[in-house]
């Protein structure tokens, strides 16, 4: 086995690391042809991620022109700690107000500790809604996934 495939996350791996990181960041190419990152909240969505930005930002300028990225999501202090997972992906955007309403809520609650399906306080439901007006949503479609944990080496490289 190399030790690519040693390092290699599994499917349930890949779905427990979405759950418990909290940013990712989100590399797409700006106007002169460079990469432009940007770190943002996220949630799991289907078999990639989800998100919110202003339609006025960067990034939502540049995935208007070319709707893929490529998303890096990343912790560990020490080489033998390093886990992470690089998403290529194809990149949906959401414009319909309702809809990045609920992407908002769901961000929103997911980093208040709140779970899926909890009640939504009117104030926050209220809050979000006016936030949604100058938002677009983002669902990252992978097209490519890569991943690592060193850990999966006991120590030796």
């Amino acid at each position: 086995m190399s030790r690519r495939d040693q390092i290699r996350m599994t499917p349930d791996e890949l779905t427990a690391y979405l759950d418990e990181q909290k940013v990712i960041n989100v590399a797409t190419i700006g106007p002169n042809g460079r990469p432009h990152l940007a770190p943002l909240w996220y949630y799991p969505h289907e078999s990639g991620i989800a998100t919110w930005t202003y339609g006025s930002s960067q990034k939502a300028k540049n995935l208007e022109r070319d709707p893929r990225a490529t998303v890096l999501i990343e912790d560990g202090d020490a080489y033998d700690k390093l886990r992470g997972i690089s998403i290529e992906a194809d990149v949906e955007i959401i414009t319909d107000t309702p809809v990045v309403t609920q992407m908002g809520i769901e961000l929103t609650q997911r980093y208040a500790g709140a779970k899926p399906g909890d009640p939504v306080p009117d104030e926050l439901a209220g809050f979000i809604g006016k936030q949604a007006a100058k938002r677009i949503g983002l669902i990252f479609k992978p097209t490519k996934i890569v991943s690592w944990d060193h850990s999966k080496l006991g120590g030796t490289y």
